[in-house]
């Protein structure tokens, strides 16, 4: 491909740091794991960080702590976007919370605030939040939102490591919030993720929840469960239903090679859309991602407008043709996906934006080194695309 949707971040470094791992002989979850979350918890100034094998586990983790915790009762409605991954609702719906979807902003991309307040139940208990295309959402208004109805917030910030809102890094805004390195995000371990909260009991649980649900790794004096002097009987002892999500030793010690990097590759991408945002408006046509706050630009958004709407398919045929690699913006408007047939789920009112989106979106991919040249290619390819229609 000419212009790919990521770039390779590694360098000697995270292979050097593989290589110690490799030589200790020691290859699950330890001491690399544990040094990573460390280093994350300081990076972005949280309590209580657990790294996991993925983003997607990272809310699987989430979603069955506020259950077992007893922050959430199975039944419990849980206000989502209506554009995110599949894996910001399967989890939710799998620890037995019902989903209601709610349209995003036609501009941002993240949920509409006002819809999202008019779409709120006497049953809603939570609003997980998800900070599209590395855009975080409008933060203090949400939070006043949640807080005259006590509802709890979860953030889905899988797509948008390094994003501040007011000087804070988005993910660290819930009682909750989780994190991807897959391989074509921010930072990459390959596969891997992280779930952060400043809340030590739900902490607790989530020890528990990532290895089986057993007590092995919890504290001696957690407040959730009071372990016996007994190592034998506690290294096979469970006090929740649990699920293996812990990630590798080599992903925790690339982690910690890559965290090193994050704010000059967090820079380079802005530097990226600066410029990207800079060259698109030529194109009357079209619209782009609106930013809030910082955002840390996991890729570039494009909505099809006036005289393009309707032509994603030819265009995306040119771009593909043209070796530019393009997505859909993430998995569109979700509830127009067959798998909703098997979620609980409700929709407050017309998902129109979220249509739009499915219908005339793509994105294209940002990258963490310079990729001005790789914009202007496919500002040439697109633009030779709307001479020839």
């Amino acid at each position: 491909m000419k212009y790919k949707l990521s770039d390779d971040t590694w360098d000697k470094n995270e292979f050097s740091a593989i290589q110690e791992v490799l030589d200790s002989n020691m290859f699950s979850m330890g001491k690399r794991v544990a040094k990573y979350e460390t280093e994350f918890a300081e990076k972005f100034g949280v309590k209580y960080p657990l790294m996991v094998s993925s983003g997607s586990a990272a809310n699987l983790l989430a979603a069955a702590g506020l259950v077992y915790s007893g922050r959430l009762n199975k039944g419990d409605e849980v206000i989502v976007p209506a554009v995110s991954w599949s894996t910001t609702y399967f989890p939710l719906y799998q620890m037995g919370l019902k989903l209601r979807f709610v349209d995003i902003d036609r501009n941002t991309l993240n949920i509409d605030t006002d819809k999202l307040a008019s779409a709120i139940t006497d049953s809603t208990r939570m609003i997980c939040l998800v900070n599209l295309l590395g855009n975080p959402n409008e933060f203090e208004k949400i939070a006043e939102i949640c807080s005259q109805k006590n509802i709890i917030i979860m953030e889905d910030n899988c797509e948008s490591l390094g994003a501040k809102y007011n000087g804070k890094q988005a993910g660290t805004f819930g009682l909750v919030g989780t994190f991807s390195t897959f391989y074509s995000h921010h930072l990459c371990t390959m596969e891997g993720g992280m779930v952060v909260t400043n809340d030590e009991e739900l902490y607790h649980y989530m020890l528990c929840v990532r290895a089986h649900g057993w007590t092995r790794n919890l504290p001696k004096d957690s407040a959730i469960y009071k372990k016996s002097e007994n190592a034998f009987y506690e290294s096979f002892n469970f006090i929740v239903p649990g699920f293996n999500l812990r990630p590798l030793e080599v992903e925790g010690a690339a982690g910690s090679e890559q965290l090193k990097k994050m704010d000059g590759i967090i820079a380079q991408r802005r530097e990226n859309a600066k410029y990207f945002r800079e060259k698109i408006k030529r194109f009357k046509d079209i619209r782009i991602q609106e930013e809030i706050g910082e955002s840390s630009w996991f890729g570039f958004a494009v909505i099809l407008d006036g005289a393009l709407k309707g032509k994603r398919d030819e265009i995306v045929k040119a771009l593909s043709d043209a070796e530019i690699e393009v997505r859909p913006i993430v998995a569109g408007n979700f509830t127009r996906n067959s798998v909703i047939k098997y979620l609980d789920y409700t929709i407050a009112g017309e998902l129109t934006a979220s249509d739009d989106i499915h219908d005339n979106g793509f994105f294209i991919g940002n990258h963490s080194k310079n990729n001005f040249a790789e914009i202007d290619y496919f500002v040439e390819v697109f633009e030779n695309f709307i001479k020839n229609i």
